[in-house]
Parts: C-alpha cells; structure tokens; sequence
C-alpha cells in the first residue's frame, strides 16, 4: 500500500481516543478517527450531524458555540460560512466550501472529541443540546441530490456479465478505453431502512410474441460505492485529473436495485431505464475523503493486452494511490431466517480496489466533455465485484456458472434457495476500511426490505 504522508495529520492517529467511550470500541464503525456526515430529522427540520461512536452530535447547534468557533479560528477556517453551511440542514452548502473547509470541520470535530479536550467534555449543557443517541435519531438524506449519474467500473463484473450474452467476446470494445455510465434518477435515491416496492415494467420471453407488463420476477441488488461531489465545475469547464480530489466531498454505500428481466428487453439501444430508476438505496453516512487517507492504494494495474489510460485520464499520483481498499459486503435476511431467529446470511465479499477505474477517472472523464457538475451531486462506482466467486456484487453474477448451463441458486444457512430477491427479503450492505497502524472505520448499513407491488 502507498500513502503520501502530506495527506495524513493527527486526526489519522491510531493512538487517539474520545470522552464518548464507545467511539473507543474496537468493533465500532465509528471512532474517532472516522466523523462522517450524515442529518437526521427533529421536528420536521433536518439538521446536519456527525456520528462518533453511539453518539449523533448536532453540528448546526455545535457550529454556533464558541468552543467550535475557536477550533476552526486556529484552523484560520472561514468560520462564519462554515458554521452558517453547517446550521443551514443542507450538506450540499458544505460541499460548496471545498476540501480545505472540510479538513478544518473535521481537525476542530477531532480536536473537541478528544479524551483530553476539556471544552465539550466538561460543559455539560452544551454536552446535552448537542449529543444525542444514535438509536433515537431517525436518519434522513443529508441534502436534496440533484444529481446521479452511475458507472460500470468494475472489469470483472463486466467480463462476467458479458460472458452471459457474449462467451467469445465478453467485454466491448470501448470498455478498457473509457469509464462507462448511464444517468440514473435522483429523485428515487433513499435512505438506508426504507422499504424498495417491488417494480412493473415491460418483460418479453424468449418464446413469446410479444411483451407483457407486470411485476418484476428477477429483481436484484449491487452492491456499490458511491461518492458524493464537493466543489463543482462551471458548464463548459472541465476537472483537471490531478484536481479531481479536491471535488469530491466523501463516500458512501449504494444499492442499485436491478429489476433484470425489465432491464434485458428495454436495455437496447439507449442502455438501463426502468429496470433501474424505481428505487436506489444510499447509507445515511457520507465518510469524508479526508477520513479515508490512510486506506488508499494504487490504481488496479494495466497488465498483459489492457491499454494505459488516455493522458486526460493519465495522472501519477492516482494511478499509485487514486484507489481505495474498502471492503464491502452484502447480507440477506429473509422472512424465513427471521421468523427461525437466525442472523442475516452473507451473499459475497469485495474490495473497491480491484475496480478498473478510479473514483478520480470517472469524475474527470464525466466533466471532461463541460457537463457541469454541482455540489451535493452523486456518482456511483457500479457493481464492486473481485476476481474470485465470492466476490460476485449481485445475484446476476452470483448464480451464473457458465455459457448454456443453467443458473445455480445461492443456498442459504436454513436451506432455502434465491436466485433472485423475493418478498420480504431484506439486502444489507456493509463496508469497512483496515490497515495496519490505524484505526477500523466503517460505513454503518445500507439496507432495504423488497414489499410486494400493489394491485
């Protein structure tokens, strides 16, 4: 693994540890060391947070205190647009501020945090206006996104998936040239928790005729990671690949809920509409980049026929560091486990680092034409799938064997089979970053329970 060390500081230190002891949990997702963004609601308003341990902290009521104020002063912070972006209950005026801004909410957050850090600790009254517990808040989306556009950046889940409807040349021409994307629907993005309803669409059978409309039969998760846009680029202006970092704000988990059998009759010629649009599921925390420092790792290698990129999408330091080593994985807990009292039952296991394409080179080949993106906007990786079976982000790859054989179900702890999600099921998707010298931070859950379709 490489680091370059100008992108780590104290807020990175293993050693640190908090008056909010649970933040002190090995097994936490949330240390210290992490201080993602997410909001919750409280009486019909949202207000921005950061969760450190079994605590939400209000970061719009923290903001306007002087202890937080003083933080950000030995930070030489603009401190009155951050604490006015920070009460405003929309993280996208955050995100407007730029890195730099982010690294003084997060030096200040860790500073106040601290074990030995008297001013919130002792200040009892600002300690209650300020904490709550996590398990009474009720998480909601961070800020409208007015954006999303989804990438398909993973070499193994497109080699897999093109195998199944092209076995002697899986992968398209323009594949290891270009990151390919298709323009999802912001509108339908939720929050981890909410319930997906079971889509209708056009279906055609093989043998059939003509379509039919109806229920999705073959519906699936994917299991992705997301990233949310910081600073924007104006229309017509472009993002310099080796300035793409400083325009992304933080990451999260992404379930791309698939209906397949839609997708396979209306994919061609314009690519995914409603087998995709009904419904995308994000974490309620946005883990900052500036918290991910240490879990970088070069760029998946160009070996053996794979071309090096074109120069717009050529830079040193992202093809030596521009990846992240987060492992996420998907669960599923059926109503059957549920009622025999059984825990959720992992599908598979993966790493964004084996990715084709680096976070950086889908930001910057998306500008790179002067589409103009804009704070709060998100992107997704795609499918995060690894060179190994268990490896396989959805039931698709998951349950296929090989050309012309038919499809092998996933068995579960209790016997049941899927081959596709069913009612009641219920998709988790975890994530977590480890590496030697410092602290486990993780993404809490990103999850969502499929109900039947009315009617």
């Amino acid at each position: 693994m490489t680091t370059h060390a100008s992108h780590l500081d104290q807020t990175h230190d293993a050693l640190l540890s908090s008056w909010i002891t649970s933040a002190n949990d090995p097994a936490t997702d949330f240390p210290i060391q992490n201080l993602p963004y997410c909001a919750f609601e409280e009486k019909g308003v949202r207000r921005l947070a950061t969760r450190i341990g079994d605590t939400i902290v209000d970061l719009g009521l923290l903001a306007a205190s002087p202890a937080f104020a003083a933080c950000l002063a030995k930070e030489k912070a603009p401190e009155p647009g951050i604490a006015l972006a920070l009460a405003s209950g929309d993280l996208a005026r955050v995100a407007v501020l730029g890195r730099g801004a982010g690294r003084a909410i997060r030096r200040a957050l860790s500073h106040l945090f601290n074990a030995s850090t008297p001013d919130l600790r002792d200040d009892a009254a600002l300690r209650a206006k300020v904490c709550k517990d996590a398990a009474s808040c009720t998480l909601v989306l961070t800020h409208r996104i007015g954006d999303y556009t989804d990438f398909y950046a993973s070499i193994d889940h497109a080699s897999t998936v093109g195998a199944m409807f092209r076995p002697d040349n899986p992968l398209l021409p323009n594949y290891t040239w270009v990151p390919i994307g298709y323009h999802g629907r912001a509108s339908s993005i939720v929050i981890s928790g909410t319930s997906v309803r079971r889509p209708r669409g056009q279906t055609k059978a093989d043998d059939a005729n003509a379509p039919v409309f109806g229920p999705c039969k073959l519906l699936d998760y994917e299991l992705e990671v997301g990233a949310f846009i910081g600073r924007g680029n104006a229309r017509g202006s472009s993002i310099p690949i080796g300035e793409a970092g400083e325009h992304i704000l933080g990451l999260c988990l992404v379930n791309d809920w698939s209906a397949r059998d839609l997708q396979k009759w209306e994919y061609q010629p314009l690519g995914p509409f409603l087998a995709k649009n009904f419904a995308t599921t994000i974490s309620p925390y946005i883990v900052t980049l500036d918290a991910l420092e240490p879990f970088r790792v070069p760029a998946r290698p160009r070996t053996g026929d794979l071309p090096a990129p074109l120069p717009y999408l050529d830079d040193d330091a992202d093809q030596n560091r521009g990846g992240f080593d987060i492992r996420v994985e998907a669960w599923i807990d059926t109503p059957a486990m549920r009622s025999a009292g059984q825990g959720p039952a992992r599908l598979s296991r993966g790493s964004l680092r084996h990715m084709y394409w680096t976070l950086a080179q889908m930001l910057t080949h998306h500008a790179s034409n002067g589409c103009n993106l804009e704070p709060g906007d998100l992107i997704a990786s795609g499918t995060v799938s690894g060179p190994e079976p268990d490896a396989r982000g959805c039931l698709l790859e998951l349950t296929w064997d090989a050309p012309g054989k038919p499809r092998k179900p996933v068995t579960l702890p209790g016997g049941e089979t899927r081959t596709f999600l069913q009612d009641g099921d219920r998709v988790i998707l975890r994530g977590a970053c480890e590496a030697e010298g410092f602290r486990r931070i993780g993404f809490g859950a990103c999850e969502g329970t499929i109900t039947p379709v009315e009617g």
